[in-house]
This record gives structure tokens, sequence and C-alpha cells, in this order.
């Protein structure tokens, strides 16, 4: 099978705040020449990859379809379980959004391995029993629904319960994301109710690891939060996200670098929600509009930073940020490896 298969781009704003495109042309996508790319950006100290792998638009784009057929059928479910495997053929790490719905046991980490190279990195998010600060009323928390989280930021449950079945792969993880969804006015007495939780849990975490940290809730990202991030040495998550600044504003924001490593999730074009962004981009087999701006802060993360002050940065972009997350990769790290 060829290594790209021609899809369409839109290239046109028709009003720079909306995003909406106008003009289409066709284009291409080579997998192979992208490989080489992110190879030569690993050996920057930057590693750049997707939110979450299970793409069934991306067929024909990144995965070869017949690799998953069975009897001459294509079979979904032979795609879900192993297509890990040729996307870290491609790309050199992924973000395990999974990780946030349901403790990691043993056998996922180790079916997740079993698929990809030594030096593939997995970069995971904290499960949301740990994060939450009260659960949000979703019919998947059944009777705890709208209930405050009596295991927000628990210690003992996060080590026991999802960092010990990590312990055999540490060679293969990046960064331990800890997702704060956007939190209430109640839920604290303000921000420093929230810094006091947050500094006794992390001054607690057991060394060794990388941690990073990624709000929902712009009033919290204040001097004081980055101080406590910074004198436990985890990252702020620069974060592209429905209700919080733009990653290129929070680049502004001085000591938002708050350790020797950096992390971004490029995940939403602002005021838009996710199920916005389900409902225009679905099945995110093309771009479908694009968000210069975050291209332009991704940019940032992946290049400069770890080339000009030597930091390691794993970076991370969502097909619900532009539509396909694989070609807003390809026009970035294409700008890029021009500068070599």
């Amino acid at each position: 099978m060829r290594a790209g298969r021609d899809f369409v781009r839109l290239l046109h704003v028709l009003d720079g705040a909306s995003g909406i495109m106008l003009e289409l042309l066709p284009s291409s996508f080579n997998r192979d020449e992208l490989a080489k790319r992110l190879v030569s950006l690993v050996q920057r100290n930057a590693y750049v990859g997707t939110s979450s792998w299970k793409y069934a638009g991306w067929l024909g784009q990144l995965y070869d379809r017949s690799r998953y057929e069975v009897k001459g059928r294509f079979s979904d479910r032979r795609f879900q379980s192993e297509c890990l495997e040729e996307y870290s053929q491609f790309f050199p790490t992924v973000c395990v959004d999974a990780g946030y719905y349901k403790f990691p046991d043993d056998r996922y980490i180790e079916g997740l391995v079993r698929q990809v190279p030594t030096n593939f990195r997995f970069s995971f998010k904290v499960t949301d029993a740990i994060t939450l600060r009260r659960f949000p009323n979703l019919d998947r928390f059944g009777p705890q629904r709208g209930r405050w989280n009596p295991d927000f930021l628990n210690i003992e449950k996060f080590e026991r319960e999802f960092l010990k079945p990590f312990e055999p792969y540490r060679v293969y993880i990046g960064a331990l994301i800890f997702e704060f969804s956007e939190f209430r006015p109640s839920d604290f007495r303000g921000v420093d109710g929230f810094l006091e939780t947050l500094d006794r849990f992390l001054g607690q975490l057991p060394q060794g690891w990388q941690y990073a940290a990624e709000l929902r809730t712009k009033e919290y990202l204040t001097n004081s939060y980055l101080e406590v991030l910074r004198s436990r040495g985890v990252a702020h998550v620069f974060n592209q996200w429905a209700r919080m600044p733009d990653v290129n504003e929070q680049l502004k924001v001085p000591g938002t670098i708050t350790t020797d490593f950096v992390v971004g999730r490029f995940l939403l074009r602002q005021g838009r929600s996710y199920e916005e962004a389900v409902k225009l981009f679905e099945p995110y087999d093309k771009v479908q509009e694009i968000n210069e701006t975050a291209r332009q802060a991704a940019q940032t993360l992946i290049w400069d930073i770890p080339s000009k002050e030597g930091r390691p940065s794993f970076v991370y972009l969502n097909n619900r940020l532009e539509g396909n997350a694989l070609s807003t990769i390809e026009a970035i790290t294409q700008k890029l490896c021009s500068f070599d």
C-alpha cells in the first residue's frame, strides 16, 4: 500500500475568529516522510504524537486497512487491539487518554508495551478517580454522580491503583498527567484551598517519574499555582482547551515552564466545546479548519524550547483541534524541519 493517500486539505479562512474554511485543494499525506521528521525531532529531545490512536478515519492515511482484515473483511476488533503497533512504526509517542477513565492494570499496560519498540514513550492521563474534586452528573458515575470525591488527590490510592502497575515499564513512560477538570467556585475556599491540597499531594509523590499538571480552570493559573509546581518539580501542561487561554498566551506568562521538561496538549479551539468539535470533525479523516495560532505555539514547544533551552518536550495533538491530527502534525513538522 502507498504510504499516503490523497485527501482534502482546507486552506483559506473566511473569518479569523470563526475558523471557517472556503477553498479546497488536493494534498497528500506521506507517513514515511513524516516518520523521518519525527525521528529527527526526537534527536532534539522533542517527542511529538497524538492524543489516542484508534481512529478509523486514519485508515488509508496512517493505517493500512489490509492489515486488519480477517477472511477478506475488515475487522474493527482487530484494528482496535492491534493498530498501536503500526502507529508506533511512525510516531515516537502517544498520550493514552484511556487512563483517565479507568485505572490501567498490568495486563492492559503489558498489551500496549508489547506492540511498541523500546524507544517509544507513553504519556498517561492519571485516572479521574484521583483528580476529580466532585463527580460529574454523568451516567458512568452511577450513584456517585454530583457527589464529592473522597479520594481526590489521595496519595495512597494513586500509588496503589495507578502507579504500581507501571513499575515494570518505567522505561516506556514519558509524562504522567494529572488533568483537573474545570472547578466550580464552591469546590474550594478559593485558589489557596486547592493549592494547599495540591502541594501536600505533590510533595508525597514517589520520585523518578515525570509528572505534569493540566488545569482546566483559567482563574487558577496564578503565580502561586506555578510556584507550587516549580517547587515540586512538576510540569505545567500547556493546554489548548475551550476555556483556557490559548497556549501562545500561556507561554507569555512568566514562569509557566516549571521544571526541566515541558508538556503540551492541543485539544480544542478556545470557546468550542468537546461535543461541538466531535460533531464538526468526525470521522477525523481530514483537516477542516486551520488553527494557525495553535500551530505556532506547538512549534515553540516542539522546536524552540528543546533546541534553545535543552528541555525535552512531549507534545500531543488531538483530532478535535483541526479535524485530523495527522495532517496538523505533518504541516507543523514540515515547517520545522525546513529550518535545518
